[in-house]
């Protein structure tokens, strides 16, 4: 390994020559504070930034007892990058100086959601962060002495603000361990006492604006009725009040700005854990859960859809449905179904969003167009089977009809941001209904076959161009950051061209491929020269949901 009077001198040989000598620089060094690896030269100055690797020791370090867990772990990962984005925000070295991104430093996004990245990676041996950084230059002729006050100044500051224990404060540190073991530990009890989610007293469920995931001010907090209340008896924080929802069918009703879709996002953000202070750090909701929605315009590879659609008038295979251009109750209903072939236990509907004809059909219509000429069978005669003979529940925001009243279990009623609990006002009010009795099949029928991808670019945060093929992404609500739409591009083009052979589906490609994430992690699976975006690990479902997407199949 070269030293950092290497690198310094090779530096300075290359001050004023064409900004394409930078990519001397790449390698790893040793600085003794740290070792600083080059992974990654931009090619210009306006080009997307070069990126290094920041490693340093970890023995005598952080101490092992910080992230014995697998949660722990990520919780402390994402404790350091958050000190890694505030040392950046102080260093007067941080602005850019020069053209392009010269003088730039930056770190991966982090949003209100604890999650896994490969911005951050500790372990017993080692510590390494990921920055990217600008290479600095005066037009297109490098300045070597803004780079050596970047490697000399900066990144020892970077070192030592978050990657050194001593450095932080440990009351931060240990509130962060213990919020994590107190979310694990939620998790595990929803499924023994039979939770869909749960939803803490004192929890602030809305945000700050459509942009914003931030709590907003001065908001109504939450607080549960005690006919649903559960109380749990956490590890460290001990006991807490509040909300527990029971798996089978559940209603969110009210009048409209009342706070239903606000509930019902809080749930759908539950299955990733929060950060002390944004409001739903105790908000935990099944992590298969599923975001259900009306898709129109997707495609859809020869998917049993006939739970709900049959007797086309074109004739089609609704066993193996297929279509480029899905409508509103078709798409919705390979939606449903995909979810139940990737193992989802909760499904979370919002009926603004949903196709209305999938979701319940009009008596008064059905007089007029009797059943053997409508070939939706809508989602309303099959939640109750879906949850007495297959165990999968249903949160489901209703406001304009009345018909799911009949097939509920519990009805909860938003009333200016305030719970109420009316089950059984809802029960005096709710007509009989006769549903049907559904079967789980093999849904996904499509064997995905090979296919070398040689490029995969990542475009925001809802789109993935495989070679010149690009994936729509924007309807999967349950995506909260660009780098898991990093990821899939990633992951996308990993198992397309490493796992498909032709008889696999893509619910047999997903399910193999996230055990070998378990066993190895990441990393193996992000390109050396990934692009823009760093990447974020995507639940199982939203992968599933990305392959299914993908035209090119």
């Amino acid at each position: 390994m070269k030293t950092k009077q290497d690198f310094l001198e090779s530096l300075r040989r290359m001050d004023h020559k064409s900004y394409g000598a930078y990519k001397a620089l790449k390698g790893e060094y040793d600085f003794r504070e740290f070792v600083l690896k080059i992974d990654h030269v931009q090619g210009d100055p306006f080009a997307s930034p070069s990126r290094i690797r920041l490693c340093v020791g970890n023995r005598n370090n952080f101490p092992p007892e910080l992230f014995a867990e697998k949660w722990e772990k990520t919780a402390l990962e994402d404790f350091i990058l958050r000190a890694v984005h505030q040392c950046i925000r102080s260093l007067q070295n941080g602005r850019r100086s020069g053209s392009g991104k010269s003088g730039m430093i930056s770190a991966c996004r982090v949003g209100q959601e604890v999650m896994e990245r490969i911005a951050v990676q500790i372990s017993e041996k080692e510590l390494e962060v990921r920055l990217e950084m600008g290479f600095p230059a005066y037009g297109r002729s490098i300045a070597a002495g803004e780079l050596e006050k970047m490697v000399t100044e900066a990144l020892p500051q970077i070192v030592k603000g978050a990657m050194i224990y001593q450095n932080q404060k440990a009351a931060a540190l240990k509130a962060v361990k213990e919020l994590s073991d107190d979310q694990e530990f939620i998790r595990k009890e929803l499924s023994r006492l039979g939770l869909c989610t749960f939803l803490a007293d004192g929890s602030v469920l809305p945000r700050e604006s459509g942009v914003s995931e931030r709590p907003m001010k001065e908001a109504q907090v939450f607080y549960s009725p005690e006919s649903v209340a559960v109380t749990l008896t956490l590890p460290y924080k001990g006991k807490v009040r509040g909300m527990g929802i029971r798996r089978g069918v559940t209603l969110i009703v009210g009048g409209g700005y009342h706070g239903k879709s606000t509930l019902l996002k809080a749930v759908e953000a539950g299955v990733y854990n929060h950060i002390k202070g944004d409001g739903r750090e105790y908000v935990i909701t099944d992590s298969s859960a599923v975001k259900l929605r009306a898709e129109e315009g997707r495609c859809v590879h020869e998917v049993d859809i006939s739970m709900f659609i049959n007797h086309l008038p074109n004739r089609a295979d609704t066993k193996r449905f297929v279509t480029e251009n899905a409508s509103g109750s078709t798409s919705q209903a390979a939606n449903t179904v995909e979810g139940l072939a990737g193992g989802t236990g909760v499904f979370l509907i919002d009926e603004d969003t949903s196709a209305t004809n999938f979701m319940v059909r009009d008596e008064t219509m059905a007089k007029l167009v009797s059943d053997d000429k409508e070939p939706i069978t809508p989602f309303l005669k099959c939640v109750r089977s879906l949850w007495e003979d297959h165990g999968v529940s249903s949160i489901l925001v209703v406001g304009s009809s009345g018909a799911y009243l009949s097939a509920a279990d519990a009805v909860l009623q938003m009333d200016n941001y305030v719970l109420k609990d009316v089950t059984a006002q809802a029960k005096e009010l709710a007509q009989p209904m006769e549903g049907l009795k559904v079967e789980i099949a093999d849904f996904v029928k499509k064997p995905v076959r090979k296919m070398q991808i040689e490029k995969a670019k990542v475009h925001g945060w809802d789109t993935i161009s495989l070679d010149r093929t690009d994936l729509d992404l924007r309807y999967l609500e349950q995506l909260v950051d660009e780098g898991q739409t990093a990821a899939m591009a990633y992951f996308m083009q990993y198992i397309l061209s490493h796992m498909a052979d032709g008889k696999k589906t893509a619910v047999e490609l997903v399910d193999r491929f996230y055990q070998e994430v378990e066993k190895r992690g990441m990393l193996p699976f992000v390109p050396a020269n990934y692009g823009a975006g760093s990447p974020v690990l995507p639940r199982k479902q939203e992968m599933l949901a990305c392959m299914q997407r993908y035209r090119g199949i």
